[in-house]
């Protein structure tokens, strides 16, 4: 099934459970942001059910590869699963509650981070260090908290020129003889990119 939606798999094809999971409207915008290109390291925190994690690696190709760190016993599996349903040998799952897990990573070109456990600063820091000049840190904040923690790390920062936009996505419904919308929650995508 590689390859075979291009960027933004629907979200019926993801095997599913009771862990979060970035719909394919914000994986689109994501991955766009990111800027993944084939051969690319990248880095997916708080990786869920791996649907960014799996995007990713369609991006990335062969040559390049996607690590997910994800605490959630239930997230390893479902992360697993979907990349074994999309045949994805790029992907490859840490079991750890970032930081820890990031210690052994090479250089990376883009890091993801959809969750972070408040330990969003500690975070940053060591994807920092790991992220090559030129390179994109992608957050995604459903708080407002993460959202302001992220935003003044980057202003006290040099390392970064950085944007940040509201997402806000509703989906319609057959109600009878109506179509009403569904609102979802909105997202704050912070786009950042590594100048120093």
């Amino acid at each position: 099934m590689k390859g075979k939606w291009g960027i933004g798999i629907p979200d019926t094809e993801f095997i599913r459970g009771k862990v979060p999971m970035t719909k394919q409207e914000i994986r689109i915008l994501t991955i766009a942001k990111a800027g993944i290109k084939q051969g690319d390291i990248v880095l997916d925190v708080g990786a869920g059910t791996g649907s960014l994690s799996c995007e990713a690696a369609m991006q990335a190709g062969n040559d390049g590869m996607v690590y997910a760190i994800e605490r959630n016993p239930e997230g390893i599996g479902l992360i697993a699963a979907n990349a074994e349903k999309f045949g994805l040998d790029n992907v490859h799952i840490i079991h750890a509650e970032a930081p820890a897990g990031m210690d052994e990573l090479p250089r990376l070109d883009a890091v993801l981070i959809g969750g972070s456990g408040k330990r969003l600063e500690p975070i940053l820091d060591r994807a920092g260090e790991l992220l090559k000049t030129g390179g994109r840190i992608i957050l995604n904040c459903i708080t407002v908290q993460t959202l302001m923690q992220c935003l003044n790390y980057m202003r006290a920062s040099e390392l970064y020129k950085y944007e940040t936009v509201q997402v806000q996505v509703n989906r319609w419904e057959q109600v009878g003889s109506y179509d009403m919308a569904k609102a979802a929650n909105p997202i704050f995508i912070v786009a950042c990119e590594k100048i120093k």
